[in-house]
């Protein structure tokens, strides 16, 4: 196992200064948990790659967009997860809402790698990628503000995500199998 705690904790420490205020606001909690909550297992975006598939018309796309964030998610949790021993942060007191509590390492947020790899995956050939786009932007966040993971884990995890999407696209064009507008 890796300790990266104290490498990126000065980063970490200046990102969550910006979320400490933030945890304050209950419009804020409400809106960044409840994103948090909905990217559980990532159910939005199995969610959206199903409703692609039926805009579209092809239930190919939704299979094979399934089974390529499936896989994302068994690499994250199941391989590069594994690898770390990073704690999670903690939140002082009472939470303003309910969030499931991981039981795997801190690095790298699998929410953070699934918001992204749905952005390249869903949003490829689709008008519709601002919608994903602004989704990743508010979901990966959420995991900082929520204190479920610390800023270095969300951005380590949209470059995986990143990073994974590009290569499922060029491998394993998905998008290949619908019809494009």
């Amino acid at each position: 196992m890796i300790d990266i705690q104290e490498f990126f904790t000065p980063f970490d420490e200046r990102i969550d200064k910006f979320f400490l205020p933030l945890r304050d606001i209950p419009a804020a909690n409400q809106i960044l948990f409840a994103a948090s909550n909905v990217a559980d297992h990532s159910l939005i975006w199995f969610t959206l790659a199903a409703a692609r598939g039926v805009r579209k018309g092809g239930a190919s796309y939704a299979t094979r967009a399934a089974f390529a964030l499936l896989a994302e998610s068994v690499l994250v949790n199941m391989g590069i997860k594994t690898i770390f021993r990073r704690k999670r942060p903690e939140w002082e007191g009472e939470r303003p809402h309910e969030i499931r509590q991981p039981l795997t390492s801190s690095f790298p947020s699998g929410h953070a790698s699934a918001a992204f790899t749905s952005l390249i995956i869903l949003g490829d050939n689709d008008r519709l990628w601002p919608i994903y786009l602004g989704l990743a932007l508010l979901i990966a966040p959420s995991r900082i503000h929520v204190r479920m993971h610390h800023a270095s884990d969300v951005l380590a995890g949209a470059m995986v995500g990143i990073g994974y999407g590009m290569l499922v696209k060029k491998v394993f064009p998905i998008s290949k199998s619908i019809k494009i507008d």
